[in-house]
């Protein structure tokens, strides 16, 4: 379950009118610093990213599912998707402590500096140089003055 902090950036970046990505992104801030915390692990940066957009989807915020991606990966995600919209059913204890359990057992750098940054720069040399000319001039004409 997310933080109350944390559902409360996200509305307020809905309100805000800005992107789903943008709203998801608290979520996964808040799974990074939980892996860093120590309340949980991860295997790598890329799990950890994706336990915060589960989680995201989850909460309510109209993230679509990965276009590209395994065909299980798709489905879960559109099953969160569609629990997001659905009244929220709390998760079965049983269920939550196994999945916690599970996580205890992964490492902590997995949401260091390093192989976020690591991770980062993976993903970015996927896409072709027009596509991160666009972002940057993005980043640079929506940047906060």
């Amino acid at each position: 379950m997310p933080e109350k902090e944390t559902l409360e950036r996200a509305r307020k970046d809905k309100r805000e009118g800005k992107s789903p990505s943008t709203q998801a992104g608290e979520f996964v801030r808040e799974e990074i610093e939980h892996v860093r915390e120590g309340k949980h692990g991860a295997r790598s940066a890329k799990q950890a990213i994706a336990i915060g957009l589960s989680k995201a989807r989850r909460a309510g915020v109209e993230l679509s599912p990965p276009k590209t991606g395994s065909k299980r990966i798709r489905e879960q995600a559109a099953r969160d998707e569609k629990k997001g919209k659905s009244a929220n059913k709390k998760t079965s204890a049983k269920r939550s402590r196994a999945s916690l359990r599970a996580l205890k057992d992964e490492g902590q750098s997995a949401a260091s500096t390093i192989a976020l940054s690591r991770h980062a720069h993976a993903v970015a040399r996927k896409r072709s140089a027009a596509a991160r000319s666009q972002s940057a001039k993005k980043a640079a004409r929506t940047r906060k003055k």
